[in-house]
């Protein structure tokens, strides 16, 4: 459903908003950082892998079929050998960094629609972390 159009002031400015965010450095790092891994075959090996043994067990919890400590100890060790790979690491912490910038991004366009003008800091709720915070608060 497009509500306006490709010359609209609102694309336009969208797409400033967008050149702005790629030409933050330490979002063109994550980017490099993501390409590294998914040219890397181990690393997205050991990735999947333990994506794939991570939802077996979730799946037995759902079931209600406990687990043994031998399928914890094994996940466990697969997550720290991924997160000590340095390649897997950087693609981790590259997915978080540009999560963040889009849920800051969505947070803060959200508000503005909702209060029909620029929001403040205040106006994403007192006591919270702040609209880039991504700790997971209903701002």
């Amino acid at each position: 459903m497009q509500t306006t159009t490709p010359a609209s002031p609102i694309i336009e400015k969208t797409k400033e908003l967008c050149v702005t965010i790629l030409d933050q450095p330490h979002l063109r790092s994550a980017h490099q950082r993501i390409q590294m891994f998914l040219s890397d075959e181990k690393a997205r090996a050991q990735y999947d892998g333990l994506m794939t043994k991570g939802q077996a067990l979730q799946q037995k919890q759902q079931q209600s079929v406990p687990l043994t400590g031998e399928e914890i100890s094994e996940f466990e060790k697969d997550r720290d050998a991924l997160l000590n790979n340095p390649v897997a690491r950087g693609f981790l912490d590259a997915q978080e960094e540009l999560h963040h910038v889009h849920e800051s991004v969505n947070q803060y366009v959200s508000k503005t629609l909702e209060l029909g003008r620029l929001p403040t800091e205040a106006d994403f709720g007192a006591g919270e972390c702040g609209y880039g915070c991504g700790c997971g608060h209903d701002h």
